[in-house]
């Protein structure tokens, strides 16, 4: 019988195989999100050129702090691009995170602003958090991503009318490394807008066409921060079941470690007990 306090055997043993088991499991998860990190790069290469030809009318994307108070609209709307999935390090408490803070800076300028979110985790988060600004969700997508998802997405906020779209992502760096980003996009709704200066809208001046041209720049940028946030996914979720793998052969190793004291000291207890009878015996 083990002393209060201490683990018996029994229980060392039953610990060190459970922990096994889930390094067996985070290791299996680490080399499914090597496989899927190689096709979100892929896919992520393809639609590099559709966001760069966008960005040349919307602008590149920003930090926070570039965001000039002043140049936000009247009304926005920040969408943002969590996962559907967790285990995937701080991926979407940075993204919930920076919500808020873009929340709280459009609101100090006495201006209005909605929620959209992309993703189950985020959804549980920031429904919580800003029940009253969320205006919708869309949850257990279907993957790989694809450009029809994106455009109904943009339909939906061409329809409601958003002076100012946030699009709030991870942009992919490297297998180990992403960046939190906004892309804020405002419609092309004038004629008079600058990107259109070396241009002619036929009909003239027709609003109709102007809004599908920007449902289409809306479309392609929502594409590509989606392919972005996939990909930072899947790079976050593989470090994070490398780290998991490798704390589980500490505690395996520090398991092993424990049982074989434990199993000494039980061997070692009853040499004593055979040795002390026998001794009596002598005597």
């Amino acid at each position: 019988m083990g002393m209060r306090g201490m683990a018996t055997e029994k229980q060392l043993k039953e610990r060190m195989m459970a922990t096994q088991n889930i390094e067996k499991i985070t290791k299996s998860m680490k080399m499914v999100s090597a496989a899927k990190l190689r096709g979100d790069q892929n896919r992520l290469a393809v639609a590099k050129p559709f966001s760069q030809w966008a960005e040349s009318i919307t602008g590149p994307k920003k930090d926070l702090e570039d965001l000039s108070p002043e140049n936000f609209a009247e009304k926005n709307l920040i969408v943002a691009m969590t996962t559907d999935k967790g285990l995937c390090g701080g991926v979407n408490s940075i993204l919930c995170r920076l919500t808020k803070q873009l929340l709280n800076k459009i609101s100090a300028e006495g201006k209005s602003a909605s929620v959209y979110v992309m993703g189950e985790k985020g959804k549980s988060i920031l429904q919580r958090q800003f029940p009253d600004l969320m205006i919708g969700a869309a949850t257990d997508r279907v993957m790989p991503y694809n450009f029809e998802l994106a455009t109904a997405l943009a339909q939906e906020i061409i329809d409601n009318e958003y002076e100012q779209v946030h699009l709030i992502y991870n942009e992919f760096k490297s297998a180990i490394a992403y960046t939190p980003s906004i892309k804020s996009i405002t419609p092309l709704t004038e004629p008079s807008s600058e990107f259109l200066y070396p241009y002619t809208v036929e009909p003239e001046n027709d609003p109709e066409t102007l809004r599908n041209f920007y449902e289409y720049t809306l479309a392609c940028q929502i594409f590509h921060s989606l392919l972005d946030n996939a990909t930072s996914e899947q790079s976050s979720r593989m470090s994070a079941m490398e780290n998991a793998s490798k704390n589980a052969a500490e505690q395996i190793e520090k398991l092993n470690l424990a049982y074989n004291r434990a199993r000494q000291t039980r061997i070692t207890t009853e040499l004593i007990e055979i040795i002390s009878g026998a001794s009596a015996l002598e005597k």
